[in-house]
């Protein structure tokens, strides 16, 4: 069958159309001039703010004047990511999505489902001819996986709506009705290269295979982090004169490190053993979570320079020191993860030793003590330190209006409760909120697996069941 051919057949049509444009975050020049051509050709007022983010209006139907404006918002970027054996370019190719039984995904590559389905139901809604609806403002952001920078620089006074609809949560059971904050902690240290010993023996170590996904939605699953299993694998370095030539893990600051590939040379015959050990012990770890984890070696040619035994030690020790993972549940909210740090990126090439790692945390000074925490780490060994990207988190209003109307509607028409919780990931809700305070939000959407990585699946029937649920929220928005 035919992606279009789907049902609802708008928001697939829409969806098909918007996965042919390439949409990284910080390049999104393309998906936003599509979106402005896409409100002009319906002739709606359409605008792009200085921050790129793209506001398309739509009147009431009529009777339906006197009722709340509803912003409906979205965000165009998408991640990036694909399978190491997988060749596709993200800069011109659009993505190639397939039907797998009752799940759409994409051929060796993230989906862009997130936030892609709420991106196209928004459109299907916006060029609709017979559904009534308020006045509708949809808000499209730019930049949100890599930083909601477009969030954070919405230019003010340019909606007037009192409801907010974020169509970014991944489970068609659920609204959201809060969210974590969080922070990038970047490092930086200048290491000492050395020539290669003439007696060493050179290896590439590939550590491929795990889930990775959503460093926010999916940190509880304690799946593999790729940069720490590469480090266990070069640990105690000083004991088999071990020494880094090259390391490159992982790939965005949002997902969980899938792969890293590293070469090392050894002066010592008996890491080998040692490495099968490490390896077969890291396998029967993660032989739930994570269980098509794959981590080879192979010898290949000497690198000119390596970094000093000294250095390498210190690259390790540090790396092993590290936080990662959850670092606090919630004592209000059952189930919920208040504060985590994610590992993301490990670079260590041409005399530079750089990571990239995300905190976040639903409580502000969590968030800040866990970023100081690994920051410290790093500082230990004299690693330049720099917190930036912080974004607030979304405090829950459980007396919220809205929530209550969508509670009732979501029991009217499926028979049984939505779960109400908030979620350890980033959503644009409590930046928005700041900028337009007296917002009321919520946040919805169909279920969507494995977000950030090439195994990123949206369920069919979800799609038309949140459609269903779109569609009679926005006809019974109450009066002003």
């Amino acid at each position: 069958m035919n992606i279009n051919n789907l049902e609802p057949k708008a928001v697939w049509k829409n969806f098909s159309n918007l996965n042919a444009v390439p949409r990284p975050s910080k390049q999104e020049e393309r998906v936003i001039a599509f979106m402005k051509k896409f409100g002009a050709d319906l002739n709606f007022e359409t605008y792009e703010d200085p921050a790129g983010n793209v506001i398309i209006k739509k009147p009431a139907t009529s009777g339906m004047e006197d009722r709340q404006t509803v912003i409906l918002q979205s965000h165009l970027d998408m991640v990036h990511q694909k399978n190491s054996d997988t060749v596709f370019d993200f800069n011109t190719q659009g993505i190639e999505m397939l039907i797998d039984g009752d799940w759409v995904t994409a051929n060796g590559t993230t989906l862009g489902a997130d936030n892609g389905m709420g991106v196209a139901a928004i459109m299907a809604l916006l060029e609709s001819t017979d559904i009534a609806h308020p006045a509708l403002e949809a808000l499209f952001t730019i930049d949100e996986e890599a930083g909601m920078t477009g969030a954070m620089n919405l230019e003010k006074g340019i909606l007037e709506g009192t409801i907010l609809l974020n169509l970014d949560t991944e489970d068609d059971d659920e609204y959201s009705i809060g969210c974590a904050g969080g922070i990038d902690t970047n490092t930086n240290y200048s290491y000492t290269e050395e020539a290669c010993n003439s007696g060493a023996q050179a290896y590439k170590i590939s550590v491929t295979g795990l889930k990775g996904g959503h460093s926010g939605m999916d940190i509880i699953l304690e799946r593999g982090n790729a940069n720490k299993i590469m480090n266990r694998l070069m640990a105690n370095c000083e004991e088999y004169n071990l020494q880094i030539a090259e390391i490159d893990g992982g790939s965005l600051r949002n997902a969980i490190p899938r792969e890293s590939f590293a070469t090392i040379t050894v002066n010592n015959e008996s890491y080998l053993v040692e490495f099968e050990k490490r390896a077969k012990e890291i396998k029967a770890e993660l032989s739930i979570q994570d269980p098509d984890v794959n981590i080879e070696i192979e010898t290949t040619d000497k690198p000119n320079k390596v970094v000093s035994l000294k250095d390498t030690a210190a690259i390790t020790n540090v790396l092993g020191a590290v936080y990662n993972g959850v670092f606090a549940m919630s004592q209000s909210i059952k189930g919920l993860v208040e504060t985590s740090s994610s590992l993301a990126r490990v670079i260590v090439k041409d005399g530079e030793f750089k990571t990239q790692s995300l905190q976040r945390s639903s409580v502000e000074s969590g968030k800040m003590a866990i970023a100081h925490t690994v920051g410290a780490a790093f500082k230990s060994i004299g690693c330049e330190v720099v917190h930036d990207g912080s974004y607030p988190g979304w405090e829950p209003n459980p007396n919220s209006k809205i929530l209550t109307a969508m509670v009732d509607k979501y029991k009217s028409l499926f028979g049984e409760e939505p779960k109400v919780a908030a979620c350890h990931a980033g959503l644009e809700c409590g930046i928005l909120g700041e900028r337009y305070p007296g917002l009321d939000m919520i946040s919805f959407g169909p279920t969507i697996k494995n977000p950030h990585s090439p195994d990123e699946k949206v369920h069919i029937g979800s799609v038309e069941k949140f459609w269903k649920l779109l569609i009679d929220v926005i006809q019974d928005i109450p009066k002003k």
